[in-house]
């Protein structure tokens, strides 16, 4: 006879083999990063990604910003010290990584 237990999340992910959704999560963010640095900063959206509010602060611990959480996905990554916001305002470098080539001034 069968018998039932419990499932680990390892377990899940290996029966249906559907991807990670905290990895999917983190690449979506930091394409959308990207897309974002790569306007400019004239843009509105950039500002608010790399802005600093103005006015008081609420009691407690600061809040996450959009640039916190990126950079804590590219630590993960190992990239933790990639000036990212450059990199992607480089066509150049954006071309050479989204082709699979080493460009030719990367920062590492």
């Amino acid at each position: 006879m069968g018998e039932w237990r419990r499932l680990h999340n390892e377990e899940l992910n290996d029966l249906y083999s559907s991807p990670n959704i905290v990895q999917v999560i983190k690449s979506r963010r930091m394409r959308w990063a990207g897309h974002v640095a790569h306007m400019g900063e004239e843009r509105g959206l950039y500002r608010v990604l790399v802005g600093k509010p103005e006015g008081k602060r609420p009691l407690g611990r600061p809040r996450h910003r959009w640039v916190d959480n990126i950079r804590m996905d590219l630590q993960e990554v190992g990239c933790e010290y990639m000036d990212w916001i450059g990199l992607a305002q480089d066509r150049q470098v954006v071309d050479a990584c989204a082709c699979g080539n080493e460009p030719s001034g990367s920062v590492k």
